[in-house]
């Protein structure tokens, strides 16, 4: 196949597996993208490039969608009348949760583009809210009881609420799940169901931010890049399976602490490399 590399198939195998087990653990997805770039860059034309680390995730999210789609399926003969509707509310409480980082990042996207997707800040990122995950789980030790603990017991103002704090993940390094995670964690919601709803929550948020990339980027892909995109998105989808039923098993016994130091050391590991390397 024409211009289609061996080595740059490679590289897009390693960052679609680094992107399917970041995109659900709250580490940043897309700051371990962009972290491993510098250290494994892609020779291919830089637009693709920026176009490929999003719709990437789009695999991610169909692991979502066959995980849950039982539970998430509206219009299931399986359901009762009163199931289905139940479905639909957790759907507009999706929708609702949607519409701050839907309109921060529409406004925002190209200014974060230009100035954020670099390692420093992916760095403050990670350690920042490294820090924030301790200080929750340590506010929160010894209690055993949440005041949502069930996904019908979020209000469509916690849907709100959740949706403010997403909308911090448009900064590098921030994580998506991180960031709606921790607004779940400080209303009161239990980790597993501020984990689902995270969950939820990224279907549309991921189709949204994909469309307006492949827009901005076009059609115009050679058949290299189509190889390199639909791959992509395969090995993200599957290792995504694997990394959701980790990240549910792991905190109906663990706490998120973990991931506050994976995140400070990672943070300070890249900064040190590059103070050395400037």
């Amino acid at each position: 196949m024409e211009n289609l590399e061996i080595i740059e198939l490679i590289k897009i195998f390693i960052l679609s597996i680094v992107q399917g087990i970041t995109e659900w653990l709250p580490v940043s997805s897309t700051g371990h993208m962009i972290l491993i770039d510098e250290f494994i860059q892609l020779s291919i034309r830089p637009e693709f490039t920026e176009m490929f680390l999003v719709l990437v995730q789009l695999g991610s999210i169909f692991a979502v969608i066959v995980i849950y789609f039982n539970k998430l399926n509206p219009f299931s003969p399986k359901k009762s009348k009163e199931d289905q509707k139940a479905t639909w509310i957790v759907w507009f409480k999706v929708v609702v949760a949607s519409v701050p980082a839907g309109i921060f990042g529409f406004i925002l996207n190209d200014y974060m583009d230009e100035y954020f997707y670099n390692p420093w800040v992916v760095s403050i990122a990670l350690i920042a809210y490294g820090f924030v995950f301790i200080w929750i789980e340590n506010k929160h030790q010894g209690k055993h009881s949440h005041s949502i603990d069930e996904l019908s017991h979020i209000s469509y103002l916690d849907a709100f609420k959740i949706g403010l704090f997403q909308s911090l993940s448009i900064i590098p390094g921030t994580s998506r799940s991180g960031s709606t995670i921790i607004g779940g964690l400080l209303l009161g919601m239990d980790r597993s169901v501020a984990t689902e709803f995270s969950f939820y929550m990224s279907i549309p948020i991921m189709f949204g931010a994909s469309f307006l990339k492949l827009v901005k980027f076009g059609f115009n892909f050679t058949s290299a890049e189509l190889v390199y995109l639909l791959s992509g998105m395969l090995i993200a989808f599957v290792v995504s399976l694997i990394a959701i039923k980790f990240l549910l098993s792991y905190i109906r016994r663990n706490d998120f602490k973990v991931f506050g130091y994976y995140r400070i050391i990672l943070g300070s590991l890249v900064i040190l490399y590059f103070l050395f390397n400037s």
